[in-house]
């Protein structure tokens, strides 16, 4: 045992600490079902989230009926929309956390590698985003790139890049003045070079842990924003917004606000305990 643990590298034995975590793996089988239901559960049912059926309006849970879950006033099925929702929640999520996080990881990468001047300039840019209040940067930010999805994407990932951005720069700071930076200067590697090949790479650990923490503040976001109305519009549909309608029905029909809910707060849970799954495995002072 003793000599196979020798042959693993430290990603590896890493990810076989989490794996050893059962809520942490527990949670990631949940996700992973609630993922394919949101993606390929809809395509199950002969009709979408937006078509009414006038023969079932406001017509409640009942598994023998077409509709398992009952639907809206509108007759449209409460479970497809709900995983249709969850498609363009998850989607944002996701997509939304990959990108932020990548353009952290490089910002704050050149910022701690290059230093001197050009750190200073770049980390008071992170400073003065950081000063305003996040929804109202939001609103700005979709006025002025025209509402829609897209807009609210970039709204997103324009003000969740700072908080990597920041992490990474600190780790790169102490990483540029190491070794084998100074050995891949020495041999004539350029700076690019030197970032993507040897700062990033050093910075995974980090990167995966706060990746897992961010996926979940970009749904909640997108869940937040639709609900105040402005993100996801009808008819589309999102958890943020079929929350916003239950929550206006909660006096005469919970089950409008119960499924969405439920569904993200799933997804929210198994986010967090996969994050600190993560964490526990990655953190170098726990070994």
């Amino acid at each position: 045992m003793a000599a196979e643990t020798e042959n693993l590298s430290t990603l590896q034995l890493q990810f076989a600490r989490f794996r050893r975590n059962r809520l942490a793996i527990a949670s990631v089988w949940v996700l992973a079902l609630i993922v394919l239901a949101c993606f390929l559960g809809p395509f199950l049912f002969p009709f979408t989230g937006e078509d009414a059926d006038f023969d079932y309006i406001s017509a409640p849970i009942d598994f023998s009926s077409p509709h398992l879950f009952g639907t809206d006033d509108y007759g449209r099925d409460l479970l497809v929309r709900t995983l249709e929702g969850g498609r363009v929640s998850l989607t944002i999520g996701f997509l939304g956390a990959l990108v932020a996080g990548g353009i952290g990881v490089l910002y704050g990468a050149v910022a701690g590698f290059t230093g001197g001047r050009t750190d200073s300039l770049m980390m008071r840019m992170v400073e003065i985003l950081y000063g305003f209040p996040y929804v109202i940067l939001v609103i700005l930010l979709s006025l002025l790139f025209g509402g829609g999805n897209v807009a609210l994407f970039a709204a997103i990932v324009f003000t969740l890049w700072l908080t990597p951005a920041v992490i990474v720069r600190s780790q790169a700071e102490g990483l540029a003045r190491r070794e084998f930076v100074e050995a891949a200067r020495a041999g004539g590697m350029t700076s690019t070079g030197i970032v993507l090949r040897h700062i990033v790479p050093n910075c995974f650990s980090v990167v995966i842990v706060y990746g897992s923490l961010l996926v979940p503040e970009v749904i909640l976001s997108e869940s937040f924003l639709s609900f105040l109305g402005i993100g996801i519009k009808e008819p589309q549909a999102s958890w943020g917004n079929l929350i916003q309608t239950g929550t206006s029905a909660m006096d005469t029909d919970l089950r409008l606000l119960l499924l969405p809910g439920a569904f993200l707060v799933a997804v929210l849970l198994c986010l967090n305990f996969i994050a600190d799954g993560l964490r526990d495995a990655f953190d170098p002072n726990d070994r």
